[in-house]
């Protein structure tokens, strides 16, 4: 990092169009400093360097929750000894106790200070927090339009209940970790397997097969042709179709499956436009 002149600071869980009024200050020798609080589940951990192309430094939260305004500004210029500019939001605290503000870093840091004011979309001010009640709720089409891309978590293929290739749809059975869930519910969504760099146009359902053995699960059925998956499955999640439903039998959940392909397929259809 020695030749990093510029740095964005923040959690930067989502990496969403507010972060990225931050990211556009910094020029070419920037990076982006993450505080890391373990609570990231919209880009946890290392997902965050899918959405730019600046390298990504972590501090973890632990490590420097107990700093004074001037041991923290001390550590940022160890760390990047050529830092001329910090870049942060209107809302950024930091040291110990979050003591310390914008203004603080003003007066102990010698270099550029650039705050970036508040960020809005249809005069909703866009944060992480709105973001992931966007995404509980099921409105994907809202989170996506705040996050500045699509909603997307990395899963771990699993075996299912052996029903679907059989009785209904092939789908690709996924275990989620660290990453938040979706609400319950069918999806349009857009999935890719292993290393492949392809996203194929999916149907996603996240919820409890209450149709079938009641177990919690979150499957995708590719819309063109079954793939063969040997550990990891990313989901792009497009729009929410509908509720989870409890059918009769196999033949009504067949039918409603169809049903979500049908419409799917026009909204994906969209995209192409």
């Amino acid at each position: 990092m020695k030749n990093t002149t510029a740095i964005a600071i923040g959690g930067f869980d989502g990496m969403h169009i507010g972060h990225q009024h931050l990211f556009n200050e910094l020029g070419d020798n920037g990076t982006i400093v993450v505080i890391e609080t373990q609570y990231a589940n919209l880009t946890p951990k290392r997902t965050r360097q899918n959405y730019t192309s600046y390298p990504i430094f972590y501090l973890k939260l632990e490590d420097i929750r107990s700093l004074d305004g001037k041991a923290f500004i001390a550590l940022l210029k160890e760390t990047f000894p050529a830092l001329q500019k910090i870049v942060v939001g209107y809302d950024f605290y930091f040291g110990k106790d979050r003591k310390y503000s914008f203004n603080d870093l003003k007066t102990l840091f010698d270099g550029e200070v650039v705050v970036v004011e508040e960020v809005k979309y249809n005069t909703i001010s866009i944060h992480s927090r709105t973001i992931r009640t966007m995404i509980q709720q099921g409105d994907i089409k809202g989170a996506n339009t705040f996050l500045g891309h699509y909603y997307t978590l990395s899963a771990k293929h699993v075996q299912g209940q052996g029903i679907g290739k059989k009785e209904l749809v092939a789908t690709l059975n996924v275990e989620v970790e660290d990453f938040l869930i979706p609400k319950d519910g069918v999806y349009v969504t857009l999935s890719k397997v292993d290393d492949e760099k392809y996203f194929h146009p999916s149907i996603s359902f996240v919820g409890y097969r209450v149709s079938t053995d009641n177990k919690f699960a979150i499957e995708t059925h590719i819309l063109d042709g079954e793939i063969l998956c040997k550990e990891n499955v990313t989901i792009s999640f497009i729009a929410y179709l509908r509720e989870n439903k409890k059918f009769e039998n196999l033949s009504a959940l067949k039918s409603a499956i169809q049903k979500d392909i049908v419409l799917a397929k026009k909204e994906l259809e969209l995209l192409e436009q």
